[in-house]
């Protein structure tokens, strides 16, 4: 009974007058939008393939088959490749503790884990050049050691976790903590153990939304260029990332080449997006299927 009720409530508020706005109204802001993302996202995005291919194909490819180019795409590659996993690995631990205990310092980890939004990119680079640097806090031990951090490739991979490592974390906390902790406090009663209970019931509940916070890091990690310009030193063909190297080849005025590389970056930006266009759309599914389950039990 409350849920006709209900649904017939809905059914007037959506009829009613009072709550559509005039036609003229709707098209003008649709309008806008569409303007604001022709203007803004797509004609920019057009631009970059534009200039790419002004050359023709084969300028187009020998640009992105030229060692340097090849160097800086490996180089992204694997600095994405470790950066991600470990974010994976901390986003779901510092998620799961918080969302799933009460402890001291709780709050203060939350706060720590949004410290990379505050901090600029830059900064964070400079504060590895100040403890790793030849002249750091370390500099002097790591250079007796032959151990290099700045300006080689653990640099670039610690710049590159520092600014990503919110995403999958911000990604499931609130997830997490609007599942409850009902389904997991059932599992151990049952005599599930710690591994278990994450594997057979927090894991199937997170997976859609695990998934989008490792797409949104992995998507920030290749296009980082504040952190990683900082310590990687610019050394061409060893410390340049798919975004160094393309400042490299604009300021030497090989435009074709540069957007040619560029175009590396938004091909990927592309394929981020259909995947987060595909995961947003099962995790709405998801949620409509659990909704409807949820009013079909009241109703019972």
């Amino acid at each position: 009974m409350t849920t006709i009720t209900m649904t017939t409530t809905l059914s007037r508020f959506e009829r009613s007058p009072a709550t559509r706005e005039k036609v003229w109204v709707k098209w003008a802001l649709i309008s806008t939008a569409l303007a604001f993302f022709g203007f803004f996202l797509l004609l920019p995005l057009v631009a970059v393939f534009a200039e790419a291919l002004r050359k023709g194909w084969q300028t187009y490819w020998q640009a992105i088959v030229e060692p340097d180019a090849l160097s800086a795409i490996k180089l992204t590659l694997i600095a994405a490749g470790i950066s991600v996993p470990l974010n994976l690995v901390f986003g779901v631990a510092a998620a799961w503790a918080i969302t799933k205990f009460n402890f001291r310092g709780k709050h203060i980890l939350i706060t720590l884990i949004d410290l990379p939004f505050s901090v600029s990119p830059v900064v964070s680079g400079l504060i590895y050049v100040l403890v790793f640097g030849a002249q750091g806090w370390f500099g002097p031990w790591l250079e007796a050691h032959d151990i290099k951090i700045v300006f080689a490739i653990p640099g670039i991979v610690l710049a590159t976790i520092f600014v990503t490592f919110p995403f999958v974390a911000r990604e499931l906390i609130p997830l997490m903590e609007a599942q409850g902790r009902e389904e997991e406090e059932a599992a151990t009663v049952l005599g599930a153990n710690g591994w278990q209970t994450f594997f057979k019931v927090t894991l199937p509940n997170i997976k859609w939304g695990l998934l989008y916070g490792v797409i949104l890091c992995n998507a920030r990690a290749m296009g980082e260029f504040g952190a990683v310009s900082v310590v990687s030193g610019h050394i061409r063909g060893f410390t340049n990332t798919i975004p160094l190297h393309v400042e490299i080849l604009y300021n030497e005025y090989n435009f074709a080449a540069a957007f040619a590389v560029a175009s590396i970056l938004a091909i990927l930006a592309l394929v981020t997006l259909a995947v987060k266009t595909w995961v947003e759309w099962r995790l709405h599914n998801e949620a409509n299927t659990l909704a409807s389950a949820a009013v079909e039990k009241q109703a019972k």
